[in-house]
């Protein structure tokens, strides 16, 4: 996988090495095991998916993440990209809107000796009591970007979101004082973000 993500163009050795050491395949439901070093989506319940290792790689390359930096994943799906950024040694603030996918992942992570906050919540609302972050890596896709989560940004922080309802294209924001420079990266495919209120 890791071989097949540098030939892909991913050429950040801590975002490589961070795949090296994160076990995949503990990520996915049993029944996808054989799958789980395609590169390619795949299903974990609650009609969610895992983003293919790609998609992963270039979030994590976009967001530029260095040890210590405080980061805010917004849907924790299946914990995958969680522990990668833990691998990354980020701060890792973790949010999902459906409460059995982040107790799935916890479950996951703690056994495997990955540390992050997790919560229950809606993501396009973010984290507001733990901003500013130096990157939010937005894990579905958002009908417009969430206005909440530039605000949540750091001087030079990094938003990396999929905008799009049947076309979608995957954006990166960074923050330079008031304003927010916009770069388009690629189209993609995510599921959409869930931003009705709870309950």
């Amino acid at each position: 996988m890791v071989e097949r993500l540098r030939a892909g163009g991913i050429a950040d050795l801590a975002v490589l090495h961070a795949f090296d050491a994160v076990p995949r395949h503990e990520f996915v439901p049993e029944a996808m095991r054989h799958r789980a070093y395609e590169d390619v989506p795949l299903p974990i319940g609650s009609g969610q998916t895992i983003s293919s290792p790609t998609i992963h790689a270039i979030s994590l390359e976009l967001a530029e993440v260095d040890e210590g930096d405080r980061v805010l994943e917004v849907g924790t799906g299946s914990g995958f990209q969680t522990a990668l950024l833990a691998e990354l040694g980020a701060e890792v603030f973790s949010i999902e809107r459906l409460p059995e996918l982040s107790a799935r992942a916890g479950e996951i992570l703690s056994r495997l000796g990955y540390a992050a906050r997790l919560g229950v919540g809606d993501g396009g609302q973010g984290l507001p009591d733990h901003a500013p972050f130096a990157a939010i890596i937005v894990g579905a896709a958002a009908a417009e970007a969430p206005g909440a989560l530039f605000a949540q940004l750091s001087e030079g922080g990094r938003l990396i979101v999929p905008i799009g309802v049947r076309e979608q294209v995957l954006y990166r924001y960074v923050r330079r004082g008031a304003e927010f420079v916009r770069e388009r990266i690629s189209g993609a495919r995510f599921v959409p973000l869930i931003e009705q209120p709870l309950g």
